[in-house]
């Protein structure tokens, strides 16, 4: 049965992961995804930026890039979610819930709806009056693109997520189409509130995400990401 706002709110642990690599963040996402095969798990949020990267929707074509793969600047993986390629930076805060779906409503496009509803509430709190595109994923301001999302879900349980341009440099974007959208500039908050960083943008999505979602957040601490093992330095034993 979905969560309603009049029951007691289900908690969402939110980890803030810092700067770390793609690859790690992968690996733990499919970790926590095959916990909740395993037993029941509590909904999660990771907060992350990654360096310089691209990824690849598992339909993707590799027709978006603009350059071969062997000349592009950062490494290039293909995933499991949905859509086409996009580049991730330092300066953009990618979310990916780890969500049981059951909890809440088991459908699609109402899962990429609300995520596109958590990032317009944020961006309002920071002045900056952003909307959806018909036909379009992803959120907008005008004809900027300001966050893009593509998850995979199995068995009701999310993994992957949403991209927000916060002040990130957007020279990596150059070497694609991102999102397959050659007619639409991708844009950043910078652009509407110099000044604005990823730090104090985080507090802000969780809020949002907790509101929207209707659930309450539970910080842990930043844990910094290695790679053997690396669910094992993000969670303790037997969590």
């Amino acid at each position: 049965m979905a969560q309603t706002h009049q029951e007691s709110p289900l908690h969402c642990e939110i980890y803030d992961l810092g700067l770390a690599p793609f690859a790690d963040v992968w690996t733990l996402q499919k970790a926590l995804v095959q916990r909740h095969r395993e037993q029941p798990q509590p909904d999660r949020l990771l907060l992350v930026e990654h360096p310089g990267v691209y990824t690849l929707g598992q339909g993707s074509t590799l027709a978006h890039l603009k350059l071969p793969e062997a000349e592009l600047s950062y490494p290039l993986f293909r995933t499991e979610r949905g859509g086409e390629v996009t580049h991730h930076c330092p300066g953009q805060l990618v979310g990916y819930p780890i969500l049981d779906l059951k909890r809440h409503q088991s459908d699609l496009h109402w899962y990429l709806r609300q995520l596109e509803a958590v990032l317009i509430l944020a961006l309002a709190k920071f002045g900056v009056e952003a909307g959806r595109q018909l036909g379009l994923t992803g959120v907008w301001v005008g004809d900027y693109k300001l966050a893009a999302i593509g998850i995979k879900v199995s068995r009701w349980v999310t993994m992957h997520g949403f991209a927000l341009n916060v002040c990130p440099d957007l020279g990596g974007f150059e070497a694609i189409a991102p999102c397959g959208i050659t007619d639409k500039p991708v844009g950043t908050l910078a652009q509407f509130c110099p000044g604005v960083t990823v730090a104090a943008v985080r507090p802000v999505v969780v809020d949002s995400f907790a509101q929207v979602f209707g659930v309450s957040p539970v910080i842990h601490p930043y844990t910094h990401l290695s790679s053997q093992p690396v669910i094992q330095n993000v969670f303790p034993p037997g969590l």
